[in-house]
C-alpha cells in the first residue's frame, strides 16, 4: 500500500467562467442586435485550458488544439448571421466541424464588454495612460427602480438577495438602497397562509419600504432570488422604468494625459503606445492635446458628441473619408485601425481571468499571432 501526499485536481466548468465574465460584461448591456454569449458547445463542459483570442481562425484553432483549450474566449462573435448551411469545404464550416469534433466550447464577449467600465475602450484609454476616465456616452433607458415592502426583521436578506443578483450599483458605489419605515395592512381569506397574523383577519404590520436601482436585463434573477427568502405569501413590489442614463455602461472613454503634449508629440506618443504601423488622421484646432476621447472599434458616429465635450483629440477606428472633412480643423481624428484599438482588452481578461481561477492547473493562453487580416504595403 502506498502512502503519499494526496493529488487534488482542480475542477471547473465553462458556466463558471461565463458568469464570471458576464458579471462584469453582462450580456444585457449588448447592442441588441448583436449575438453574444455561447457560439458552440456546451457550457456544463469542465475546463481543460482556456485561449484568448479577438476572433477565431483557423491558424488560432489549431493554437488551441495543440495547448488542449477546449474553452475558447473571442472578442468578435463567431456566429453574427444566420446560418443556412455548414458546408465542410468552407473555412467557417471547418472550424465549426473541427470546434464540436475536438469538444470544444466557443463563447463570446462583444458589444457588452465594448460598453462596460474597464471594457475595450477603458483598456484603450489606460494603454494612453489617461486620467479621469470616464465614458463619453452613457447607455439610456436600462435602469428600473425595484421597490419592495418588507417587514423589519427581513429587510436584510432580502436587500442580500437583490445585491447579490447585480442591484444597487451606482457607478463606482455597491449595494445603495432607500429604505423608509410604514404601516402594511392586509386580511387574508380563508385560503390564505399569512406569515404574520392570522387569516381572515384585518392586520396592521411594520413594514420596510425597500427601494433598488437595478438593471433591465436582472430582473428576473432579482425577483426569483426575492421569492426565496421574502416571508410572505405574497409580496407587494412595483418595477419602476427610469429615463436616467445608466452610469454604469457606455460607449467610449475620454480622459486626460498627464501632462499636455504639442500635436506631433501626441501623434508619436499614440503610435508608440499603440504599437502601431500606420495610421490616418486629420488636425484638428488645438495645438497641444490634453483631453482625448477613445472608442475601441468602429465609433466615428461619436464625433459630435466628442466634440461637445471639447475634446482635444479623438482615436477610433474604420473612419470615411466624409467623416474626416466634418472633423477637418474642429478636432485632432485618429483612425487607428480596428484590430489595433480593440486587441488590449485581451490583457485584461486574461488579468482577470487568472485571479478567478487561481490555479495552476487550467492554463489561460492569449493567442500569440496576429487575427488581423490587414496588412500594410511598403515599397
Amino acid at each position: 500500500m502506498h502512502f503519499g501526499s494526496e493529488v487534488h485536481f482542480f475542477i471547473m466548468k465553462c458556466i463558471e467562467i461565463t458568469k464570471y465574465i458576464e458579471s462584469w460584461a453582462p450580456k444585457g448591456a449588448a447592442w441588441q442586435k448583436d449575438n453574444v454569449g455561447l457560439q458552440i458547445g456546451s457550457l456544463n463542459r469542465q475546463i481543460k485550458n482556456i485561449l484568448l483570442c479577438l476572433e477565431l481562425t483557423e491558424q488560432a484553432l489549431v493554437f488551441a488544439l495543440k495547448n488542449k483549450c477546449n474553452l475558447i474566449i473571442t472578442h468578435h462573435p463567431f456566429l453574427f448571421n444566420s446560418l443556412k448551411n455548414i458546408n465542410t469545404d468552407s473555412n467557417n464550416s471547418k472550424i465549426i466541424e473541427q470546434l464540436i469534433k475536438n469538444d470544444v466550447t466557443l463563447y463570446s464577449a462583444h458589444t457588452n464588454l465594448d460598453f462596460t467600465k474597464g471594457g475595450v475602450s477603458f483598456q484603450l484609454a489606460e494603454r494612453l495612460e489617461l486620467k479621469k476616465i470616464n465614458f463619453i456616452e452613457n447607455l439610456e433607458s436600462t435602469k428600473c427602480k425595484f421597490v419592495v415592502f418588507v417587514p423589519e426583521s427581513s429587510v436584510q436578506s432580502v436587500s442580500q438577495a437583490i445585491f447579490e443578483n447585480g442591484g444597487g450599483v451606482i457607478n463606482e458605489y455597491s449595494n445603495c438602497s432607500f429604505q423608509s419605515a410604514g404601516k402594511g395592512t392586509f386580511k387574508g381569506s380563508s385560503s390564505s397562509n399569512p406569515a404574520i397574523g392570522s387569516k381572515r383577519k384585518f392586520e396592521e404590520v411594520d413594514e420596510i419600504k425597500l427601494e433598488v436601482l437595478i438593471n433591465t436585463w436582472d430582473i428576473n434573477n432579482i425577483l426569483s432570488a426575492v421569492k426565496k427568502v421574502h416571508p410572505y405569501e405574497e409580496i407587494a413590489y412595483d418595477l419602476i422604468p427610469l429615463k436616467n442614463n445608466n452610469v454604469n455602461f457606455g460607449a467610449g472613454a475620454y480622459g486626460y494625459l498627464k501632462q499636455s503634449m504639442p500635436v506631433k508629440e501626441f501623434l508619436d506618443f499614440t503610435q508608440r503606445k499603440l504599437k502601431l504601423k500606420n495610421f490616418r488622421y486629420t488636425l484638428g484646432n488645438k495645438k497641444r492635446i490634453n483631453k482625448v476621447a477613445v472608442c475601441g472599434g468602429s465609433c466615428s458616429d461619436l464625433l459630435n458628441k466628442v466634440i461637445s465635450l471639447d475634446a482635444d483629440a479623438f482615436i477610433t477606428a474604420d473612419v470615411k473619408y466624409h467623416t474626416f472633412h466634418d472633423a477637418n480643423n474642429r478636432i485632432l481624428l485618429i483612425d487607428a485601425g480596428h484590430y489595433e484599438t480593440e486587441i488590449f482588452i485581451l490583457d485584461e481578461i486574461k488579468k482577470r481571468l487568472t485571479d478567478f481561477v487561481n490555479s495552476s492547473s487550467i492554463k489561460i493562453f492569449k493567442y500569440n499571432k496576429t487575427t488581423n487580416p490587414i496588412n500594410f504595403y511598403k515599397h
